[in-house]
């Protein structure tokens, strides 16, 4: 089968397709025969060797990915998916078999949700791993209905996940913006808006967490740091708030503020929160926001346009029949 591959660390140009042999799936494991797997930064930060402890143990190839949607193929024992179920998975990389860009990908049950009607099987590889990403951190807060959440890197496929998320769940969110941003944060559910960028010498409040304030001069309750700010956003949030980073790394921390960490590997219940999450998806309440669909071949290019920013939705491989866009 086809996979994509990291051979040897490096640019993006070290992406290649490789041929291995079809896995076969264990007790309480799927074989899913993909119809697309989505593109993440974790993929890149793997392909740079800036992950590389955690698959010292494996030799290459080094398949990254970490979200797919399929049609079941094949079942171990313990399982209650059927054979030809449109699923979606979360899938972790760090394993001998690797990630989720591959023709064939092995997912545990408890992993998997069913795709369900009114969501597209292959725009669904776009939803697992931001989206229990999202749901995971809203979990760690645990706000009240009315609370103030400040959400960073809003635009970004994380960050609007986070954002519907937590207004579906009655909270108020705050959100800086650049102009070309503020009518999707808008349609996000985003209820204020701050400026990113201010051009110095305009009169403005020039750094991020003082727009916040303006914003909010009390201080919001809680902030999803999903644009990886870390301490200088920690002013925007009031005595006593809470912080979640969703890269590893302890904030110096004041004011009583406590700190959480996303860590979606770790989040307790995923084939409960994915089968939450498709639900919603399928309503319309999340927006399953898809940038481009590519071939395997295409990877590199799918890493340099994540890795220069500015991609608003998922950039999903295709290992179906579906022409790329």
């Amino acid at each position: 089968m086809r996979a994509v591959g990291i051979l040897e660390f490096g640019d993006p140009e070290v992406l290649e397709v490789v041929n291995r042999a079809i896995p076969d799936p264990g007790p309480g494991e799927l074989r899913v025969r993909v119809a697309a797997a989505a593109v993440n930064p974790t993929d890149l930060m793997l392909r740079s060797g800036q992950l590389a402890q955690y698959v010292a143990e494996f030799g290459p190839p080094y398949v990254p990915g970490m979200d797919v949607s399929g049609t079941v193929d094949a079942a171990g024992a313990d399982t209650l998916f059927a054979l030809g179920d449109q699923v979606m998975a979360f899938v972790n990389p760090f394993r001998p078999q690797g990630g989720a860009q591959a023709e064939y990908v092995i997912v545990s049950v408890e992993d998997t949700a069913l795709v369900p009607p009114g969501l597209d099987p292959v725009e669904a590889a776009g939803l697992p791993m931001n989206s229990l990403t999202a749901h995971q951190a809203l979990g760690l807060l645990a706000l009240p209905a009315g609370s103030t959440l400040a959400v960073t890197g809003g635009a970004g496929a994380l960050g609007g996940f986070v954002i519907q998320l937590a207004t579906h769940r009655g909270l108020r969110v705050v959100a800086e913006a650049t102009t070309q941003d503020e009518q999707l944060l808008k349609q996000l559910g985003a209820e204020i808006l701050v400026p990113r960028e201010v051009q110095p010498g305009n009169g403005e409040v020039a750094d991020l967490a003082d727009r916040y304030r303006w914003a909010v001069p009390e201080g919001v309750d809680a902030v999803v740091d999903a644009a990886v700010v870390g301490e200088p956003v920690l002013r925007a949030i009031r005595d006593g708030g809470r912080i979640v980073t969703c890269r590893p790394g302890l904030l110096a921390l004041e004011r009583g503020i406590t700190q959480h960490e996303a860590n979606v590997l770790a989040h307790p219940r995923k084939t409960e929160a994915l089968a939450e999450l498709a639900a919603l998806a399928a309503r319309g309440t999340l927006t399953v926001r898809t940038a481009s669909v590519l071939r395997p071949e295409q990877a590199g290019e799918a890493h340099w346009r994540l890795a220069g920013g500015g991609v608003r939705g998922r950039q999903l491989i295709t290992f179906d029949e579906r022409e790329p866009h």
